[in-house]
């Protein structure tokens, strides 16, 4: 009889187990320390495991580095049922060479349709996002993938190229993509966001920004571009800690208005330098949005005032269709009575059924 799922915290153990006996695996060997050789004979035993459907693969902090990750990919595409795979590599010193050759090993996964992978903190760089992203392009199946490459000195290039790559992937509808504190700027944001709007069936978006010295016109550019994935419906973005000021606020709002399709919307923009006039603009295109249900905005740490909160508020409690409101308006300069007024607008929405708030 095959068993269903199994977890395993030992390399050793994996490797005396039934491997042909493998549905579903589990197997955590963070900070185990395997190294190179360690990785590659994992992958040696995992291509035998010719019914394996779905593996969760945690290898944080284990020094495998180029080769090693290398090898593990290539091994994975002899498992040839493999549908769902979640691979955890931070901190693994894997490189652009590592990561250009994880993407193009696991191209040939034929089956994959769900993929996570957690590369934070390995210094691939813009040929290493390329890399990944033209490998991940042939992976045609794919429906739901999660990115995660937070700190790793992807630029702009690396940035536009991964977009463009990814738009190769037609069955998409589920995208997440960490860039979080890298330097993609403004052309990188632009750039990235362009090339995602060639999903076409993408309905589910999550971009994750923040700390990547973006300004006004990488906010208007993310915005106008996202504005053309028609079967959006589910967007987040997080674009905290950048430059965007009042003119990005308002460029974003005023594209995002023509997500026809937008019912759900969480927008992260603290500290970002935006003052009443971007504040007030942001909240009277998002009017726009005339699908919008659900609603989460973080404005936090930035120079709103009084006068914002008040446009901001007055703005949104036309918003006809909005259930849910989650506001996060932390400043040093918005008085107590000022945040009443605010909520006091807020609900003044006919069909708010649900209002949080963080002033």
């Amino acid at each position: 009889m095959i068993q269903q799922i199994k977890h395993y915290k030992e390399l050793q153990e994996f490797l005396n187990s039934s491997l042909l006996s493998h549905q579903e695996l589990h197997i955590d060997l963070i900070g185990n320390k395997i190294g190179e050789m360690g990785a590659s004979g994992l992958g040696s035993a995992l291509a035998n495991c010719i019914n394996l459907s779905n593996l969760t693969l945690n290898l944080r902090s284990n020094k495998i580095g180029a080769k090693g990750v290398s090898d593990l990919g290539s091994a994975l595409a002899n498992c040839i049922n493999l549908s769902y795979l979640t691979l955890e590599l931070y901190y693994n010193q894997i490189g652009s060479m590592g990561a250009s050759g994880l993407g193009f090993a696991l191209a040939n996964c034929i089956n994959l349709s769900n993929l996570t992978l957690h590369l934070r903190d390995n210094q691939i760089g813009d040929e290493g996002s390329s890399g990944l992203g033209s490998g991940l392009a042939n992976c045609i199946n794919l429906s739901n993938l999660t990115l995660g490459l937070g700190r790793n000195k992807i630029g702009a290039i690396g940035a536009s190229r991964l977009g463009s790559a990814l738009a190769n992937c037609i069955n998409l509808s589920n995208l997440k993509i960490d860039l979080l504190d890298n330097q993609i700027g403004d052309e990188g944001a632009s750039g990235l966001s362009s090339a995602l709007a060639n999903c076409i069936n993408l309905s589910n978006l999550t971009l994750g920004l923040g700390y990547n010295q973006i300004g006004p016109m990488g906010a208007s550019g993310l915005g106008s571009a996202l504005a053309n994935c028609m079967n959006l419906s589910n967007l987040t973005l997080l674009l905290r800690d950048n430059h965007i000021g009042d003119e990005g606020a308002s460029g974003l709002g005023s594209a995002l208005s023509n997500c026809i399709n937008l019912s759900n919307l969480t927008l992260s923009l603290g500290r970002n330098k935006i003052g009443a006039i971007g504040t007030s603009g942001l909240g009277s295109a998002l009017v726009n949005c005339i699908n919008l249900s659900n609603l989460t905005l973080d404005l936090g740490d930035n120079q709103i005032g009084d006068e914002g909160s008040s446009g901001l508020g007055s703005a949104l409690a036309n918003c006809i269709n909005l259930s849910n409101l989650t506001l996060e308006l932390q400043s040093f300069n918005l008085s107590e009575s000022q945040s009443f007024k605010v909520k006091s607008k807020c609900l003044k929405s006919k069909r708010l059924v649900a209002f949080e708030n963080n002033f």
